[in-house]
């Protein structure tokens, strides 16, 4: 029998990287799509910490489901997109809109007395009118605002690269952190005893005044002490440039390997990718948005939402229950989540059948340690808390799951490397957003600072090199585990500092390099959405896009970060010295960095090698080793090993049934209706991923307008 691709197929795949969609003459990315996502950028930047903190609201960027930058998304594709081409085409109504928006805005702030510029709505009405007139200047001049797929498409990727940065992913995080030492220690935690002396207290700020405005607040009429927080922010700046390059870098060199050879089905991007394929330049309106089954899957969070959010308005509106206690295995919750099974339905159904079903073992296993009582002598708080062994099973099975994926993924990463240095010219990288040499020097750069930087702070080198591999080779199992997986809200199973800290003992790894590993709880503690797992997913949008675009979109990646991150953190600095820290959010701003440097002193007081955490270590590896080699070999082998890592996690609790429906659904989909029906069915999917998300930012919109706190509708945890 001859084995060989049969034409068509080859064609596909050799002109692939060339274009995929075809839209028109108006294909690369312009600056309209830097102007349009540069503004959503800033919007969902500032808007994101201001729901959460000030409005105790639905979060926006707090995991990857990323409710925020689907629901800007969904509103630009959907109306903002159809305007500006009818406006293209209606030049009067263009002139119109151009007259009518900024005077409806400047008459509203006339009557209201003021503009409040700290507001994420004056950004909306800035954005607006402004969009406005210059839409009407290129429509005279015969051109247009409307977007194009591959602006869309850098538009979308801004918005993902904001939300990995703007709560959860950093300025929530990083700031608290800086000034939560001086604030909180006292003669009780012994933090100034044991700590101060092994502290490198520039990469903090000094003083108790400066963190007593942080979190007590001081006014919005009183000066701040900015001084006091520029050099920790410079340096924590150099650290984490460093690693968001280290991380592109790492999303580059890996994309080939898992979009091309692996086809890995990235379902957090589906929506994204189906609303940009439904842009066509002739048509005004998209198609997923105006496709029946796409409303019918979204009118069920839509309602369910809507009942919800009305709730905190009227008590008397019944609360849709999606929740529920089954009394099995020490009790377990029941909870469907709708933006879940919707992205679990479009993974294969052994993987999801792996996720359901190893957390239920792991849950068993965790009863089976609570009777013997084994698993109680370190204590975890971002990893699996309760049992120090699982949690070290699940991060070896973690790395070893990444190794084994670098290993098979070896001929690629060989071409890649030959290109870097030159001796491998016939491999093409052109459909990359950098260049594989730029990636490899990148990669190589950016780990030399971060050990550098960590080797300046007191910490040993061997250290140093240890800590960073193993965090990135977490970071690439974590984004492994959600392009394939498609598990929106997820935790590492071990995270870095933990592992190295207390898995070797302050014996080795020194008092100094203890602290300053802690410190590492920043970046790589609570890791429920982080830029390399964005980076990752997005990439899977440029088979749309044409080749220079693909280049532009790096660019687009930069100017995110440097917007997500100044924007999320004036907003969070303005807020907490406005209100106080400790009066917005006592996890964020208390007992989240409180963990750090309680973390610091239990290290500490673990001298020695944790020997029973490196054999259930060695064991996750082993048993991850041993069902990737059933996949591989054996046929009929039913269970994909990725489920193993993350069974034992925290969030799994709230995801494991809307895993499990989503499974017996498309199962019986598959079985009865077979493939073409799957494919059919698969808009109805997308549209509860797209409800939950529009319901979340339309409960928003109502509460800020409304001054209502607290109105949480849906969200994971």
């Amino acid at each position: 029998m001859q084995r060989t691709l049969p034409a068509s197929y080859r064609a596909f795949i050799e002109g692939r990287h060339v274009l995929v969609h075809h839209d028109g003459p108006r294909l690369a990315i312009s600056a309209r799509g830097f102007w349009v996502g540069g503004f959503l950028s800033l919007l969902l930047a500032g808007g994101a910490p201001y729901v959460t903190m000030a409005m105790r609201a639905t979060p926006l960027a707090f995991d990857f489901t990323t409710v925020g930058a689907i629901c800007l998304f969904v509103i630009l594709a959907g109306a903002g997109n159809g305007v500006l081409k009818l406006t293209a085409r209606h030049p009067r109504a263009a002139d119109w809109l151009a007259i009518l928006v900024p005077g409806v805005i400047a008459g509203y702030y006339s009557l209201a007395g003021e503009a409040n510029l700290d507001s994420p709505a004056f950004l909306i009405n800035v954005f607006f009118a402004s969009t406005a007139v210059l839409n009407a200047c290129v429509v005279r001049r015969g051109a247009s605002l409307a977007l194009n797929r591959a602006e869309l498409t850098l538009v979308y990727v801004m918005l993902l690269v904001v939300s990995s940065l703007c709560t959860m992913g950093m300025s929530q995080q990083l700031l608290p952190a800086l000034s939560a030492f001086y604030y909180y220690a006292s003669p009780e935690n012994k933090w100034v005893e044991r700590l101060l002396p092994h502290l490198p207290e520039r990469v903090l700020v000094q003083g108790q005044g400066p963190a007593q405005a942080f979190f007590e607040g001081v006014g919005a009429e009183a000066d701040v002490s900015y001084g006091a927080w520029v050099e920790p922010l410079v340096w924590w700046g150099v650290f984490l440039a460093a690693l968001y390059v280290c991380m592109i870098c790492i999303a580059v060199i890996l994309r080939r390997q898992w979009v091309d050879r692996e086809r890995l089905p990235y379902p957090l991007m589906q929506v994204g990718a189906m609303l940009i394929s439904g842009d066509r330049h002739d048509r005004v309106r998209n198609g997923l948005l105006f496709h029946p089954s796409t409303w019918i899957g979204a009118s069920l969070p839509l309602v369910a939402g809507g009942l919800r959010g009305l709730q905190a308005y009227m008590p008397a509106v019944p609360d849709p229950v999606l929740s529920w206690s089954l009394p099995i295995l020490g009790g377990m919750r029941a909870s469907v989540h709708f933006a879940m099974v919707g992205f679990s339905y479009l993974i294969n159904t052994q993987v999801a059948a792996s996720i359901w079903i190893f957390h239920l073992l792991a849950k068993a296993q965790a009863q089976i340690y609570n009777v013997t009582g084994l698993s109680k002598d370190q204590t975890f708080v971002y990893s699996v808390s309760q049992h120090p062994l699982l949690a070290y099973q699940g991060g070896g099975a973690l790395i070893a799951m990444v190794l084994l994926g670098l290993w098979m993924g070896r001929g690629h990463l060989k071409q890649v490397w030959g290109k870097a240095i030159g001796r491998s010219p016939e491999v093409d990288d052109g459909d990359e957003i950098l260049s594989y040499r730029t990636a490899v020097v990148g990669l190589a750069t950016s780990m030399v600072v971060m050990v550098g930087w960590l080797w300046l702070m007191g910490t040993a080198v061997w250290v140093g090199c240890a800590f960073i591999v193993v965090a990135l080779l977490i970071f690439i199992g974590l984004s492994r585990v959600i392009a394939e997986a498609g598990l929106a809200a997820v935790r590492a199973p071990m995270i870095a500092p933990d592992l190295i800290t207390q898995g070797l003992g302050s014996q080795l790894v020194g008092a100094t390099g203890t602290v300053n590993l802690s410190l590492a709880y920043v970046w790589s503690a609570d890791i429920r959405i982080f830029l390399m797992a964005i980076v990752v997913n997005s990439l899977k949008l440029t088979e749309g896009m044409d080749l220079r675009s693909r280049r532009f979109l790096f660019g687009g990646i930069v100017l995110a970060l440097f917007v997500g991150a100044i924007g999320s953190c004036w907003m969070v600095f303005h807020l907490v010295h406005d209100y106080g820290g400790i009066n917005l959010d006592q996890w964020r701003f208390k007992s989240g960095p409180m963990t750090i440097f309680n973390q610091a002193i239990r290290a500490l007081d673990q001298p020695g090698v944790y020997w029973p955490g490196w054999a259930a270590f060695s064991g996750g590896g082993v048993v991850m080793l041993l069902l990737s080699w059933a996949r591989y070999r054996l046929p009929w082998w039913p269970l994909h090993p990725i489920g193993l890592p993350v069974s034992a996690n925290m969030l799994m609790q709230f995801l494991w049934f809307s895993v499990f429906v989503a499974w017996a659904i498309k199962s019986l989909v598959l079985r009865f209706g077979g493939p073409s029906t799957y494919r059919k069915s698969q808009r109805f999917f997308l549209g509860l991923i797209m409800g939950e998300a529009l319901i979340n930012g339309l409960w928003v919109a109502i509460d800020f307008l409304t001054g209502r706190m607290g109105n949480v509708v849906f969200a994971v945890g």
